[in-house]
């Protein structure tokens, strides 16, 4: 594989990505930081002037709403919170339990020139908040997955999650699915280029979709061009991608917002990529002149280095249903998969301790992914809420379980690294079933994540579905 750039000299080193697919993860994500879930800091969302009600869409519980309430305080406000809720503290607590991985759930809005002002509002300022924690990552020799967790129009209705609780969802549009993949090139872009992106190896597509496919018309289209955005941009850092060449031919300037824009011709490339690279090209000058980056992004040459190529990531495809698309079918380089698993909400297992022990301990998702090709398969979000009360007995045995299972596939990441502990949270009645670091100091979860309390947590409940189902066939013969 090659790459031709004609008129270019090529000299900037690229960051390194470490991320083998062997290497097993575990992992937490940084949820509330720079997408805020009042559900999690509810004291602290009151203290900024939030509100709490019972349907999201009815009050300012969004940072959405927030933002349309006080527009002239919020990026004052969340300057605060971004710089409070997640500290160099933290990366040390991470870093002594054992943490090797963090997804990093963000917003369409992080990239501020994809907002449409005139009827959207969000906070701004967050980038700088970002790359400041991810260079603390790296430090740490912590690597991080950039997820795309709130998507512009909103990916699915009545969540927090999206920044904006609507029923109005509007995401699987063109217009949206092509500022989904601006964001896209700036990120891929800003991993490869900015150093403080260097504990970078992976960016996922989208977080949650509508489960009915029937509602998520063209997914399977914006999949294919994310991955191809995503490569694109490594095409013209000159990282090789499988089965793709890039010739640009025109006279361009040494430094690659140049190339890149000389790159949206190439024909090789979708009308949708295209046009995606193109309007990237303004944003990324604009952030090379807001956060110094000058050098790397426009004021310099750069060359083809020896350099992995982004992990592109989506939901699996069993998480979808009704005519679904396989993100399998659109890997063009390394490619991994997500599936997110809670009993909390219901419709796993019977509320009880027994149908949870017997459903995790025979859990075949990542067997079930497997036979779509959707492997390698992380669990990119769980937790050890329940339905019922859980005593500390079992805790320590559901977490066992559910690291266990998990850890068939590429590994796990947490929900949540931390929550807030206060009077309204009834001290640490909520951070001891959703934070992580709360379970280390419980002694819910090993001081070493790779480990066990019992390895044999799993015996006594394995197959037991299956011969329950067997003695329910029995019944029904006789």
């Amino acid at each position: 594989m090659r790459i031709l750039l004609a008129g270019l000299v090529l000299s900037i080193t690229l960051v390194t990505r470490a991320w083998d697919g062997n290497s097993k993860i575990y992992g937490v994500n940084l949820g509330s930081w720079l997408v805020l879930e009042p559900w999690m800091l509810p004291q602290g969302w009151l203290d900024m002037g939030g509100q709490s009600c019972a349907v999201c869409s009815t009050c300012i519980a969004t940072e959405s709403s927030f933002a349309k309430a006080y527009p002239d305080t919020v990026d004052a406000t969340f300057a605060k919170h971004w710089d409070t809720w997640f500290t160099k503290d933290d990366v040390e607590a991470l870093t002594a339990a054992g943490i090797n991985t963090v997804r990093v759930p963000l917003g369409y809005w992080i990239v501020e020139a994809l907002v449409d002002r005139s009827h959207e509002s969000y906070p701004r300022g967050g980038l700088g908040y970002l790359r400041r924690g991810l260079k603390w990552l790296k430090d740490a020799g912590i690597e991080a997955i950039l997820d795309h967790h709130a998507l512009p129009g909103v990916q699915t209705p009545g969540q927090m999650f999206t920044g904006n609780c609507t029923s109005d969802v509007q995401f699987y549009t063109p217009y949206n699915y092509h500022r989904a993949l601006v964001w896209t090139a700036v990120m891929t872009t800003l991993s490869h280029l900015d150093s403080d992106f260097g504990s970078v190896f992976s960016i996922e597509a989208i977080n949650e979709p509508i489960m009915d496919a029937s509602k998520t018309p063209n997914y399977g289209t914006f999949q294919k061009n994310f991955v191809a955005t995503v490569r694109a941009v490594e095409l013209v850092l000159g990282i090789d991608v499988p089965f793709m060449t890039l010739d640009v031919s025109a006279s361009v300037s040494n430094n690659f917002t140049a190339a890149l824009s000389a790159a949206c011709s190439s024909t090789i490339f979708t009308p949708e990529v295209q046009s995606a690279l193109a309007d990237a090209v303004p944003i990324l000058v604009e952030i090379g002149v807001q956060y110094e980056l000058q050098t790397v992004l426009e004021a310099s040459s750069f060359r083809k280095q020896s350099n992995s190529p982004l992990t592109t990531n989506f939901m699996d495809m069993n998480w979808q249903y009704n005519n679904n698309s396989n993100p399998a079918d659109v890997a063009d380089g390394p490619q991994a998969y997500d599936n997110h698993l809670y009993y909390n909400f219901g419709g796993v297992a019977d509320p009880n301790e027994k149908a949870y022990m017997t459903s995790i301990c025979n859990l075949t998702r990542v067997q079930n992914d497997a036979a779509q090709h959707n492997s390698p398969l992380w669990f990119g979000e769980w937790g050890l809420s329940t339905q019922f009360n859980a005593t500390d007995e079992f805790l320590y045995q559901w977490a066992d379980a559910q690291k266990l299972a998990y850890s068939k596939g590429a590994g796990w990441l947490y929900w949540n690294f931390k929550t807030e502990i206060s009077n309204l949270t009834n001290g640490n009645a909520l951070a001891r079933q959703w934070s992580y670091l709360e379970g280390v100091k419980l002694g819910f979860f090993t001081k070493d994540p790779s480990q066990l309390h019992d390895p044999d947590v799993c015996v006594p409940y394995t197959n037991h579905s299956t011969e329950s189902r067997r003695a329910h066939h029995r019944r029904l013969i006789h």
